[in-house]
């Protein structure tokens, strides 16, 4: 059952870039706040706009049930937290972190009784706030805290709870961003390719947004061959035919003066799979070079 009101009120400890803006979102939202930050001249402004500033992080949270946290690492929680009584406290970690992080996070609450849930936040500060922005936030963690309080959670940006086990948020929010600087490291080759030829940035950037759009539809086919094992079933192109045609992106690489160390770790990993007689299938054999524990 969801508890929450629309003017529920809660505590922010944290008040960088994306704390300001969640705190503004919340605010906006009718929800009275009360903030902390180490550096307390950076709550002033909001102090302004009708939040409570608390003079330590202890006093904070003594001010609310629902405790969100959005600070620069792990440590500085700990360290923020380390003289706050959680005692029947609701505890949401925004800080970016990993997933065992989050895991020890999860039990240490729990010893100084509070629930917990953390929190992988995918936007950027001008997106919190913004209706329709494509700005959410992966919780995970205490179910029964995530429905208590999903309304408020919900201002800032919108809400995907991924499981009861705390570093889930942390393992999805990082294995986007993965993916994310995968598609730059590929996006930044390409430019380097035309760069200095008769090839117009601004109009060669719409035929690669289309072609990585188009791409993107793969993802299915890895998924349905990590979930079936057989990573042979539906290739068009296979390993054989895609390494074959590796010496020619390496190839222009060298002619128009590229470094092609974003492509070489890639192609090397296609080329030990296939030597190890897997030519049939697509790339996902891949995911099983660089998985270093037992695949399920």
């Amino acid at each position: 059952m969801n508890s929450d009101t629309q003017n529920a009120s809660l505590t922010l400890l944290g008040l960088g870039a994306m704390g300001t803006a969640l705190a503004r979102a919340w605010l906006a939202a009718g929800h009275p706040l009360t903030v902390w930050n180490r550096t307390a001249e950076r709550a002033e402004p909001l102090a302004a706009e009708g939040a409570t500033v608390a003079a330590t992080a202890a006093e904070a949270v003594a001010a609310n049930g629902l405790v969100m946290v959005c600070l620069l690492d792990d440590a500085s929680v700990v360290s923020a937290l380390a003289d706050a009584d959680l005692t029947g406290k609701d505890l949401v970690d925004l800080t970016t972190g990993t997933p065992g992080q989050a895991r020890a996070r999860a039990a240490w609450a729990r010893s100084r009784g509070a629930r917990f849930l953390d929190g992988g936040i995918m936007a950027v500060p001008p997106m919190i706030g913004v209706p329709g922005s494509g700005g959410y936030v992966f919780y995970s963690g205490s179910r029964a805290l995530f429905d208590a309080h999903r309304d408020a959670l919900a201002v800032p940006a919108g809400t995907e709870y991924v499981g009861q086990d705390a570093g889930l948020a942390a393992l999805h929010d990082v294995a986007l961003l993965s993916a994310m600087y995968g598609m730059f490291a590929g996006v930044a080759h390409a430019f380097a390719l035309i760069r200095g030829e008769e090839v117009v940035p601004k109009e060669f950037a719409p035929l690669l947004v289309r072609w990585l759009t188009a791409m993107t539809a793969s993802v299915h086919g890895v998924a349905a061959h990590l979930e079936s094992g057989d990573y042979a079933k539906g290739v068009v192109s296979n390993l054989a035919m895609q390494v074959a045609g590796t010496p020619t992106l390496l190839g222009t690489a060298e002619e128009q003066g590229v470094s092609a160390e974003l492509l070489t770790p890639y192609v090397g990993l296609m080329k030990r799979r296939l030597a190890d007689g897997h030519g049939d299938e697509g790339t996902t054999g891949v995911i099983d070079l660089l998985a270093r524990r037992p695949m399920p």
